[in-house]
């Protein structure tokens, strides 16, 4: 029997419509599906806003799935106002809730034009479930964090960070059911325009988690329609890296000095917070007699205020990003701020995490990674300075044991290609 992932199509070809919303981290695994997808004789198409797609998927003509932008891109919000609840509830008559909208009826039109076999689907596209009942085929779940399938084996991801017994923990996915409440009406409105009788909508015929089981084992509780498939990534570990990027990593490994790599992603919370708290990283780093790569990303960090606080020591670069697989595995330790994305990328590379949570399930990853000694304890993102993350940094080592075992325990996961099994297995 071939293994998964292997050259051939196992089942007939499908269309698969794959749709994503939010940032990075959440348009990654739905890249790394759509190639798998692709590379097995499907036809994929991807649809995500605009913020999502641009740099972060190839050109069209190289990519073997087709793109559809979604409407109601919140990314340029984003980057203006940074990850605040608070902002995004100021925000919400004015930009949020308009753009949300927009998505879900985006969503449903763009099924309807490319006429799926199967609609999968990230849970914020809320209107995904609609879509399928709409053209009368079924959809998939993606949870790119265990957020919504209850088990008594820990809590809601985004609820809470600390187990809460089995009963409690069980009740916490009452509340990341309710997220969309809010935008009800706007389903219900949606039903009503495509001609949908009133009621409940089918249940997921298979909710995928892109998730390793070295990481959250599957729960023994959760359904057989639930799979727990390991992370969807691309090995970008030959991707091109920065010239002065590389030759910064070489010299570090030279002078027998440790590498810490620090970046917050999409994480922008304001210019001086980012100030604040790109000056502590440096400060720390240094403290602990370490050379430091920062990645900018989105704003989480800044880069003037990096390069002011490291002078012209050497001993500090900046640059607003890098691949993943081709830099974290020459870093001793990175400071994240705990996006399932990176957690992984960083897991798989034997990196130790020192892990900056801000919003959502960073918490809970954060909590993960301290529970399985692959991190020393958590610094939230409001309580960062110098002192605390240089005590984190020198608690670092004695995980580096924890980190390179489950890298090791990580490498054989095809997550992408199991998913697609599960896809190809579905009546």
């Amino acid at each position: 029997m071939p293994a998964p992932g292997d050259d051939v199509v196992t089942a007939r070809p499908r269309r698969l419509l794959l749709l994503t919303a939010g940032s990075r981290g959440d348009l990654e695994p739905f890249v790394a599906l759509a190639r798998e997808a692709a590379r097995r004789g499907h036809e994929v198409v991807l649809g995500a806003t605009r913020s999502m797609t641009t740099g972060m998927v190839g050109e069209p003509a190289a990519e073997p799935f087709r793109v559809v932008v979604l409407d109601g891109d919140l990314g340029s919000l984003v980057a203006r106002q940074g990850v605040s609840p608070a902002a995004a509830l100021r925000a919400w008559r004015s930009t949020v809730h308009p753009a949300l909208r927009a998505l879900l009826a985006s969503a449903v039109a763009t099924a309807r034009d490319v006429r799926p076999d199967v609609v999968v689907a990230h849970p914020k596209v809320l209107s995904a479930p609609l879509a399928a009942a709409v053209l009368d085929v079924p959809h998939v779940l993606v949870e790119t964090v265990p957020a919504l399938t209850a088990t008594g084996a820990f809590p809601a991801a985004g609820v809470a960070a600390r187990d809460l017994g089995r009963r409690l923990n069980r009740l916490t996915y009452r509340a990341t059911a309710a997220a969309g409440a809010a935008l009800g009406p706007d389903l219900r409105r949606l039903r009503v325009a495509h001609g949908l009788p009133a009621g409940a909508l089918a249940p997921p015929a298979a909710a995928l988690c892109p998730v390793s089981p070295v990481l959250v084992p599957r729960p023994a509780d959760w359904p057989g329609t639930a799979h727990l498939t390991g992370p969807w990534h691309d090995d970008d570990a030959d991707a091109d890296v920065d010239p002065e990027v590389e030759a910064f990593l070489t010299a570090a490994r030279a002078a027998g000095a440790p590498v810490v790599v620090a970046g917050f992603g999409s994480m922008a919370t304001g210019p001086a917070d980012a100030e604040a708290r790109s000056r502590a990283v440096v400060a720390a780093a240094r403290a602990r007699g370490a050379r430091l790569l920062v990645l900018t990303g989105w704003g989480g960090l800044d880069a003037r205020a990096a390069r002011e606080a490291a002078g012209s020591s050497g001993d500090v670069l900046v640059a607003s990003s890098a691949p993943h697989a081709a830099v974290l595995p020459r870093a001793d330790v990175v400071v994240h701020h705990g996006g399932a994305g990176t957690v992984h990328a960083v897991a798989r590379a034997g990196a130790v995490s020192v892990v900056v949570p801000f919003v959502a399930d960073q918490p809970w990853w954060a909590r993960r990674l301290h529970d399985l000694g692959l991190s020393p304890a958590p610094l939230p993102a409001r309580r960062l300075t110098a002192e605390g993350l240089a005590r984190r940094l020198a608690a670092a080592p004695a995980h580096r044991r924890a980190a390179r075992a489950a890298a090791g325990a990580m490498a054989g996961e095809r997550g992408a290609a199991r998913a697609v099994d599960v896809l190809e297995g579905m009546a």
